[in-house]
């Protein structure tokens, strides 16, 4: 099965068959951000907890981590935010609602876990001094607001990348794993396992 890319040197390693956990502290020691990764479909499932926020996520990928579903559970058994693409960059509500704004997206970023950003430094086939532009859906977990934000994203070694928000001029750089999963990101997580 090839669900990702090779081990080469610019790439991370694929995932093994039988899934994935990666759980991270949040700045404040106190709570505590988790997923778990299923391969299922023909995809990867990833289930994760934003233990600030008291709040559940699902997100659908493709085999080659492209989001194609995002679930938000706060106090529901129902999805409070359910939002899906057709795979080419138009987005919808379950409820059949076109959601325009986003159009031309292709990935989601939560506040409460840097697993979000850990899906585009798996993905993104970038050498080391390269960069990439991508237009993000951040999601307020809170409010259910979705806002549209530019980012770049730059490989600056190989397990190290910054990213910027273009939007706020706000700068991140953070050290990811064999498996391109952020393992710190200074003032914000750390890796917990």
């Amino acid at each position: 099965m090839s669900n990702s890319h090779s081990g080469s040197p610019d790439h991370y390693l694929a995932l093994p068959a039988s899934g994935h956990r990666a759980s991270w502290t949040l700045a404040d020691s106190t709570h505590l951000s988790h997923v778990d990764l299923l391969w299922e479909n023909e995809g990867w499932t990833a289930n994760g907890v934003l233990g600030s926020e008291n709040a559940h996520y699902v997100i659908r990928m493709s085999a080659m981590w492209v989001v194609q579903q995002f679930l938000l559970f706060r106090d529901m058994d129902e999805p409070d935010l359910w939002l899906a693409t057709d795979g080419h960059g138009r987005w919808g509500e379950m409820n059949g609602e076109h959601r325009t704004e986003l159009d031309g997206c292709i990935d989601i970023d939560l506040q409460g876990t840097p697993f979000t950003n850990s899906i585009l430094t798996h993905r993104l086939p970038l050498h080391v001094g390269h960069s990439s532009t991508q237009n993000v859906i951040t999601v307020d977990t809170e409010t259910l607001g979705v806002t549209v934000v530019p980012q770049m994203y730059t490989r600056v070694d190989t397990h190290r990348w910054q990213y910027i928000s273009l939007a706020q001029n706000k700068t991140v750089e953070v050290v990811v794993d064999e498996f391109g999963f952020v393992i710190d990101e200074p003032g914000a997580f750390s890796r917990a396992d």
